[in-house]
């Protein structure tokens, strides 16, 4: 089943590449997305078994974060179909010479779009420390075209800064795997192989000073593709140039891959005996990175920029509650959960948004509940959730992050904690509420086809924002029981 899940996206990107039909690309895309959200629920009732020599295997934090990459992806393609017809219309689709030979451009932006799923459920699935790398490398590879998508000179510099920085933090990321294969005792039957769970099983033989250096390594190169300060500077750029349905993808999903591949190394350093050092490091990455987004939201001019610096304060509220440990690790873990689907959501608004009004900029929306009132109902309903302000299931995590820190003595860092988040909350409320607010007729589009609200536009994040605040509410057995296997993994 794990090889299922794994090809029927990647021949369905095959598939559409070869495709001219637009509605049979577009009806391809919804089926692999469709039937990859079946196979990962049917996960929950039986397990898959390892391949390859446990190669591929799907433990708790594989299965947990496959969950939101596959319900991601499958509200973003119902989304995505509405968003390219409409686009479609508005610029039209003529054949390009782009990528070496002719081709319609969004059959290769949605062949990107069915591997780019492809390789971030790689990424879940794999228990192979140079598997997961290749597959982190992929990402970047089959999520650039669909970056640059719009081809304008704004979008070739977000995909240009991109490719190279995160290329970087990849390349930093292969030192790490070196440097842990360095740490390695040897025996008589060689190395021990770059298989996390034999990794886990050898952690007291390993040798400290280089699994020190290796995490070094692996947070600061998965960190940049995480999204972490002062290494997040591809991010701001990339959100705000993609489709506003990628911008969900990469926000609540991608982003979480990478956060996978940091704890997938701390989760060995636990078994060393290295847990303080890691921790630490997550910590100060942590703080940095919610300081970084504190700075740069209050002022912020761009909306889509905006939820940009959000996914970095979020990127740094994870990592800090798994540095604190304890409780904060479930809280942590639930946090990502919280995150992807309310940013995912906030993000297809955003599209909404842009469409009907023509720009980024937030002193040109205003009146949104008057214009599109679905959208701006979201919109607010986004905002009091992303804030983490209850009933949202952000709340209950962040909430539970604090509680856990001030148990264990961490004053300052609660201190901290609270005062960049309530200067996040006051830069976050300004942009929205001017935007939900004001005269609706003080910007006309020109083209009124595209205020129409339609189904697809607005049953994705309803449903994302319906759970979010569900989850603030109640959360399900089986989630709860999921959360606690993952959790004890990284220490809670």
């Amino acid at each position: 089943m794990i090889l299922l899940l794994l090809l029927i996206p990647f021949v369905a990107g095959i598939t559409a590449f070869f495709i001219r039909h637009d509605f049979a690309r577009r009806v391809i895309l919804v089926s692999a997305a469709l039937l990859h959200f079946c196979i990962t629920v049917s996960f929950y009732f039986k397990r898959p078994g390892p391949l390859w020599d446990g190669w591929l295997m799907l433990d708790a934090p594989g299965l947990l974060f496959l969950s939101i990459t596959s319900l991601l992806f499958l509200m973003a393609s119902l989304y995505a179909v509405n968003y390219l017809r409409r686009d479609k219309q508005h610029r039209g689709d003529a054949d390009t010479d782009d990528f070496f030979f002719k081709t319609k451009p969004e059959a290769l932006f949605t062949a990107c779009l069915l591997f780019f799923l492809t390789t971030m459920s790689i990424v879940t699935v794999t228990q192979h420390l140079g598997i997961l790398w290749v597959a982190m490398e992929a990402t970047t590879l089959a999520s650039a075209p669909l970056i640059y998508y719009h081809r304008s000179h704004h979008s070739l510099e977000a995909t240009w800064k991109y490719l190279l920085i995160c290329s970087v933090g990849i390349a930093l990321a292969l030192l790490g795997n070196l440097l842990l294969v360095m740490a390695c005792p040897m025996d008589v039957t060689g190395p021990i192989p770059l298989l996390i769970n034999e990794f886990v099983a050898n952690g007291t033989s390993l040798q400290p000073q280089w699994l020190r250096m290796a995490f070094i390594f692996f947070i600061v190169g998965y960190g940049t593709k995480m999204g972490l300060a002062p290494m997040h500077t591809w991010l701001p750029d990339a959100h705000s140039e993609a489709p506003s349905f990628v911008s969900a993808l990469l926000s609540g999903a991608l982003l979480n891959c990478a956060f996978l591949g940091i704890l997938r190394i701390h989760q060995i350093c636990i078994a060393a005996g290295e847990a303080a050092f890691s921790q630490e490091l997550l910590r100060v990455f942590g703080m940095i990175s919610i300081f970084f987004a504190a700075v740069f939201i209050i002022g912020q001019k761009d909306y889509k920029r905006m939820l940009a610096y959000s996914s970095v304060e979020h990127m740094g509220i994870l990592a800090l509650g798994v540095g604190i440990g304890g409780e904060a690790v479930f809280a942590s873990m639930f946090h990502a959960v919280n995150h992807s689907l309310t940013k995912g959501m906030l993000f297809l608004v955003a599209g909404n948004i842009l469409m009907a009004y023509g720009s980024r900029i937030t002193d040109s929306v205003s009146g949104v509940l008057k214009r599109l009132t679905f959208s701006g109902i979201l919109w607010i309903a986004g905002f009091f959730a992303i804030t983490g302000t209850p009933p949202s299931g952000l709340f209950v995590s962040e909430f539970l992050i604090l509680k856990t820190a001030f148990a264990e003595g961490r004053y300052v860092t609660s201190a901290l904690y609270l005062i960049l988040l309530a200067v996040i909350f006051a830069g976050m409320a300004l942009v929205f509420l001017n935007m939900a607010q004001g005269d609706s007729k003080k910007h006309n589009h020109p083209e009124n086809i595209f205020l129409r609200e339609r189904l697809l536009s607005i049953i994705p994040p309803a449903i994302l924002c319906l759970i979010t605040f569900i989850l603030g509410l109640y959360v399900p057995d089986f989630l709860n029981k999921m959360l606690t296997d993952v959790a004890k993994c990284f220490g809670g």
